[in-house]
């Protein structure tokens, strides 16, 4: 299985971005995907995973989801402002 790039956790609730690179008519590029998971013990003790709330984990789902969301654009904002500056940069010269 793959490694998620990061993983945001607040309680019980995690969100985890993965990174997956895909090839299209000879062009290469990447996606990031969001997981979101809930842990919980079952009847047997064992540690379980389910994508279902209850309403007490709303919270803390809403913050583990803010969480990635603010690190995708904030990565992508930087990503971004370092290609513009690298295009000025080339033009410059």
């Amino acid at each position: 299985m793959a490694q998620p790039e990061i993983t945001f956790r607040h309680g019980l609730c995690s969100a985890s971005i993965f990174e997956n690179e895909y090839t299209r008519g000879g062009d290469s590029f990447t996606v990031r995907t969001v997981s979101f998971q809930r842990s919980y013990l079952d009847k047997d003790g064992n540690w379980q995973r389910t994508n279902s709330l209850n309403v007490n984990d709303i919270p803390k789902a809403v913050l583990v989801l803010n969480k990635a969301y603010e690190f995708l654009t904030s990565n992508s904002q930087a990503e971004a402002e370092a290609d513009d500056a690298a295009a000025i940069a080339d033009e410059q010269v």
